[in-house]
């Protein structure tokens, strides 16, 4: 891939779907977006472009294995598929991409590989971490957000919008949505990786997030070493980035320009 367009970069031998903005890794800091369990690396909409527009930084977004155009993912997704992916992929493509020095940005799914592989990997090249609506256990309410998604997608409106983005948009959709309902996963907790945690931490969450209470965010307070900083948006759901916009890019660009 050219970065600039859109493209592939292999990754522990497996095609992902990827495209860069702004400068390159070798000529400033990059922000990397990890996106939420349906989508890819085009569902952030104009948020990149507006990120290395306020930041100068380069942003680099990418669809896991079986999103977007990227090689499918084996079916069924294992319990921790989450903790797999920061353990496997994400350190050999922040390898792949000669990452000098870079902050990751996450959103729900996205979000826990994110706390998972920080929790995992003292990294020195990553100076800070987004954590956009971010799940660190399951709760009875998002089980019940997830098991709403499909039924919406049997009806045909979510499908209809999913296929746009997915190539196999039957197996994204079945691989995320079955183990989330998995009764296996029902115990899935990763509060244990969250005090082993170094890098300065912003978390976003909307106050009527759908998918997860605030005890996510209490969660993140106790047990994070170096306190967050918090925003919670009121009237906003699972995607402030698509749903208060200003307020997101706002919060992520002044943590970045803290001292």
């Amino acid at each position: 891939m050219r970065w600039g367009d859109t493209g592939f970069v292999t990754v522990n031998g497996t095609a992902l779907e990827c495209t860069g903005f702004g400068p390159s890794p070798d000529q400033a800091p990059t922000l990397i977006l990890l996106h939420e369990g349906l989508g890819s690396c085009h569902i952030w909409r104009d948020l990149p472009a507006r990120l290395t527009k306020a930041t100068g930084y380069g942003v680099f977004a990418y669809s896991r294995a079986g999103y977007g155009a990227s090689d499918p993912a084996s079916l069924p997704f294992p319990p921790d598929f989450l903790e797999r992916h920061a353990r496997d992929t994400l350190p050999a493509l922040l390898d792949r991409l000669h990452l000098k020095t870079g902050f990751l940005l996450g959103h729900s799914d996205g979000a826990s590989i994110v706390a998972a592989y920080l929790g995992t990997h003292t990294d020195p090249r990553i100076t800070g971490a987004c954590l956009i609506a971010p799940h660190f256990f399951t709760e009875p309410v998002g089980l019940r957000a997830i098991a709403a998604a499909r039924q919406a997608y049997a009806d045909g409106p979510l499908h209809e919008r999913l296929k746009r983005h997915h190539r196999d948009v039957e197996s994204m959709f079945k691989g995320w949505n079955d183990i989330w309902l998995d009764p296996a996963f029902a115990s899935w907790n990763i509060e244990h990786l969250l005090p082993r945690i170094q890098t300065p931490i912003l978390a976003i969450q909307g106050e009527d997030d759908q998918y997860g209470t605030l005890a996510q965010i209490d969660s993140l307070q106790k047990h994070l070493p170096i306190p967050p900083r918090v925003h919670i948006l009121k009237n906003c759901k699972h995607a402030p980035h698509l749903e208060q916009p200003e307020a997101t890019l706002a919060a992520i660009t002044g943590f970045i320009r803290q001292p």
